[in-house]
């Protein structure tokens, strides 16, 4: 993108102002993000929790999230999925086991991991994959399958579009302000 993702416009809205409302809609028993103390939502008046293992990818970002959360399950939204909705958000959360498992969104045989439900359990297992040389994201859902920790939910193709992903400038096509 040549910049920070959580600052670029989409409908005259920066995205990271788009996820923090799609979030608050849910009515979270917390909310923060995790990034960098100097992005773009710096001053937005939601806690910013720092990498722990800086460097790492969205792990650390996970790594992060699970340690300061206070609740048993987590629910993690990239800054780069603008047309998600709470309502998506809302029905992955209720897809969890009695607040004991979570549950990560597949599409076309791929994962996505970063608009998904972790329990702070899988903790661990985030740890080991960030001292390990594989820091994919699909490789830590598919040990959190395998461990128990996350169920997948198969996206349904009405969903699919919640799941368009804004890399590039030229992602966003005539919607950049």
């Amino acid at each position: 993108m040549g910049r920070d993702k959580a600052g670029v416009i989409v409908d005259g809205v920066a995205l990271w102002q788009r996820q923090v409302a799609t979030l608050r809609r849910l009515a979270p028993a917390e909310l923060f993000i995790s990034g960098r103390t100097d992005g773009p939502y710096a001053r937005a008046g939601v806690e910013i929790v720092p990498d722990l293992t800086p460097g790492r990818g969205p792990l650390s970002g996970l790594e992060a999230a699970l340690r300061r959360a206070t609740q048993e399950l987590v629910l993690v939204l990239a800054i780069d999925l603008p047309a998600m909705t709470s309502e998506f958000l809302s029905h992955l959360v209720s897809h969890g086991v009695s607040g004991e498992l979570g549950a990560v969104p597949r599409l076309d045989g791929w994962f996505e991991p970063l608009a998904a439900v972790y329990p702070r359990r899988c903790l661990p297992l985030v740890r080991d994959c960030l001292r390990s040389d594989d820091l994919s994201m699909q490789g830590f859902v598919g040990r959190a399958i395998a461990g128990g920790f996350v169920r997948a939910k198969e996206v349904s193709p009405a969903d699919t579009a919640l799941f368009r992903n804004v890399n590039t400038p030229g992602d966003l096509g005539k919607r950049e302000d």
